[in-house]
């Protein structure tokens, strides 16, 4: 039988998990993740989880070779509660190794470490359009609880920027409408000829 072997990422698995990575976010569905990192970039990131009590990076082999990975945070399973959780994250095994129980040996440690670290729940997030994964995560009893959005901020800022324009545009041409009726209505007024009034802004 194959040996599989769950363990914490290290150093030297850089080259693999940016690999996998670059499979995360190339292969098969559309992805939004931030894009493959250099080897370097990825080993520093590698040394500061090694100690780091609140999440693990780990990897999964399959006689010896990477094959899959997987993140796990611990955080606090909502803002108004003290129970605990441990959301999985970036779960993915290659391709050319499904079949093999590697996600379920993920799955299993980190079930694992959260009943080490007293954690009621287990999260775990997956692409809404990934089939496979979503049907494998439900036989584990895992139901869908929302659907994670991902964007860089300058593209959420601009349509903000976008959706706001068409209300500010709308809101300036209100108040141009009601200056103009305003200095029609400020015409001659018992023989007296009135100015026009002032913008609310004068002045200010």
């Amino acid at each position: 039988m194959a040996a599989i072997e769950v363990r914490d990422a290290r150093v030297g698995d850089a080259g693999a998990l940016v690999a996998l990575w670059r499979e995360l976010t190339t292969v098969g569905l559309p992805s939004r993740l931030p894009a493959p990192p250099s080897t370097a970039a990825a080993e520093v990131a590698v040394s500061k989880h090694l100690d780091d009590p609140f999440g693990r990076l780990l990897v999964v082999e399959l006689d010896g070779v990477i094959h899959g990975m997987a993140y796990l945070r611990r955080t606090a399973v909502s803002p108004l509660h003290d129970d605990t959780t441990v959301t999985v994250e970036y779960l993915h095994v290659s391709d050319s190794s499904r079949r093999h129980g590697l996600g379920r040996a993920l799955i299993a440690e980190a079930v694992t470490w959260a009943e080490h670290e007293n954690c009621a729940h287990l999260a775990v997030v997956a692409p809404a359009i990934a089939r496979e994964a979503n049907r494998f995560l439900a036989r584990l009893g895992l139901g869908q609880a929302g659907v994670l959005r991902f964007a860089n901020t300058h593209t959420v800022r601009r349509r903000l920027a976008a959706e706001h324009a068409p209300n500010l545009l709308a809101l300036l041409s209100s108040r141009r409408s009601a200056l103009a009726r305003r200095a029609q209505l400020g015409g001659s007024v018992g023989g007296v000829v009135s100015s026009p009034a002032e913008p609310e802004s004068a002045g200010k």
